[in-house]
């Protein structure tokens, strides 16, 4: 259709019409000619696009390089002046306000008061008697010292403070030195000995858990050289566990028929059980390797009608019996006959073997302490435990540096070995009044550090002391509800790792002492 258009249009020739006025129509025809003519004349802005979108594109690259440069420079300019206008600004900020006067002073701010440490909740800060007084400043240092060991030292990013000020006040040097002491491995280890203050400890599962006495128990001792515990009370019964302080298996349960076991321990091998009664003479004797239990109802040159206490010899070789009337009788464990008797004056409450087995320390009802020598039952030393009305109980240290005397009283005298058997008189290194009952339990720790006190009489009547500050560590017993109740027997583990105490309830608590790595 729109190719046929054209055709009929050539081909048409067009008629005058007569009603139209030829000189108007020129005219007109004029005008637009001239209008056409006006639309084709470019103007300024035509070219311009023309030549942006057609040509000139060369000169269009230089006006727009050379704008660019031109407002980089600007920005750099500006920039520089917004980012030293942001250094003054936060220079303004992290200056410190400067030091602003006290609208009202004390004159007694700036005088150094001194500090009485003869109170007793100071006593424990101080080193010796001649800090019986303390400045302020030296008081919050010592507890400083004494919060950091209770943590277990000071804490990682103080350490980093400390450094940071040490280094920002130009020793460098020293830094160094700290930084080469750090990377020397071993050569530099935090110190073994056990500090004193805090104790730190878990409570553990029960060691008799996994059968607990029926009745309350009169013992609980760890092997010599097993991860073992042994219990034994008025049930008549002995029992072997092993310690892990999780779940604390039982291993071996026997029952004596109508002997409630007063006391029981092992042989120094450990092969042996050795169990005493309340009633007679009688006395058993377990074969761990065997599996037998051995009745012992007489001993020859035994002239008692019962015997309840004992201790065995370092050696493993003897027995000591505690008799009446004073009496103590020396048992070979080989023939199991007596070979030599010693006697005190009154009746005999305590016994200890000395750590080398030479020596026998004996303690009276009526306050006597007396030194025998194991070969010979010469007395070596005989005093009188300082204000001592009735002794109870006594034990020694294993490195032979401390005695300890129980009283009914509750205080515990503690001497130097060595003093008891120079002087003849000697005066108690300390007298610890930590109990207000009877003192019936005590017994140091194989490293001789801990020195554990109790008392039957009372309940949660337990308290650690430690050696040779000779004070109480504060978190021991620190328990919500009753836990520990009547002490009847106490003992540490080899290692000092385990500490266990065996109650009128049945139960042997059991803590790990978390400062001791072994067992």
């Amino acid at each position: 259709m729109a190719t046929l258009m054209p055709q009929i249009r050539k081909g048409t020739k067009r008629v005058h019409d007569p009603g139209v006025d030829l000189e108007e129509e020129a005219s007109r025809r004029e005008k637009n000619v001239k209008s056409v003519k006006a639309l084709g004349e470019e103007d300024a802005s035509v070219k311009v696009l023309e030549d942006l979108v057609f040509g000139a594109g060369d000169e269009l690259v230089e006006r727009l390089e050379q704008h660019d440069s031109d407002d980089m420079m600007g920005g750099l300019l500006d920039d520089e002046e917004e980012s030293s206008d942001e250094e003054v600004t936060n220079e303004s900020r992290l200056q410190l306000p400067g030091a602003r006067k006290a609208v009202w002073q004390d004159d007694d701010d700036e005088v150094d008061e001194d500090v009485d440490m003869g109170h007793r909740f100071r006593k424990d800060f101080t080193k010796g008697d001649a800090e019986s007084i303390m400045s302020k400043e030296k008081l919050q240092h010592r507890l400083k010292e004494q919060f950091q060991k209770s943590m277990g030292g000071a804490p990682a990013w103080a350490e980093r403070d400390v450094r940071k000020k040490k280094k920002d006040a130009g020793d460098e040097d020293e830094d160094d030195e700290d930084d080469l002491m750090r990377k020397t491995g071993n050569f530099v280890g935090k110190s073994e000995s056990l500090p004193k203050g805090v104790l730190r400890l878990k409570k553990c599962l029960n060691a008799n858990n996994d059968r607990p006495a029926d009745d309350r128990l009169t013992t609980v001792q760890f092997h010599p050289s097993a991860q073992v515990v042994m219990t034994a009370g008025l049930d008549h019964s002995i029992s072997l566990f092993q310690v892990d302080g999780k779940t604390n298996p039982k291993i071996q349960s026997i029952h004596l028929e109508k002997f409630p076991v007063n006391k029981a321990c092992f042989s120094m091998d450990g092969e042996q059980v050795i169990a005493t009664g309340l009633r007679n003479k009688l006395f058993y004797i377990y074969d761990m390797m065997e599996g037998k239990i051995i009745p012992v109802p007489t001993v020859r040159g035994l002239s008692e009608q019962r015997v309840k206490e004992f201790e065995v010899s370092p050696e493993g070789d003897f027995l000591l019996l505690t008799g009446s009337s004073g009496y103590l009788h020396l048992m070979t464990m080989k023939t199991k006959e007596v070979i030599r008797s010693m006697k005190v004056s009154g009746n005999v409450c305590g016994t200890a073997f000395s750590a080398d087995g030479s020596k026998i320390f004996s303690k009276s009802e009526e306050g006597e302490v007396f030194i025998w020598d194991a070969r010979s039952s010469k007395c070596l030393s005989r005093f009188p435990d300082e204000g001592c009305v009735k002794g109870t109980s006594i034990a020694v240290s294993r490195d032979g540096q401390y005695l300890a005397c129980g009283s009914q009283s509750g205080v515990v005298n503690l001497y130097s070995q060595q003093a008891c058997l120079r002087e003849a008189e000697p005066k108690p290194l300390k007298a610890i009044m930590n109990l207000v009952t009877a003192a019936t339990a005590l017994r140091f720790n194989p490293s001789s550090e801990i020195l554990a006190i109790a008392s039957r009489a009372e309940d949660e009547a337990n308290k650690l002391v430690h050696l040779p500050s000779f004070t109480v560590f504060s978190n021991f017993p620190v328990f919500r509800r009753k836990t520990i109740y009547r002490t009847y027997c106490l003992d540490f583990s080899p290692n000092s790792g385990f500490y266990s105490v065996a109650n009128n309830k049945g139960d042997a608590l059991l803590f790990r002492l978390l400062h001791y790595k072994d067992f």
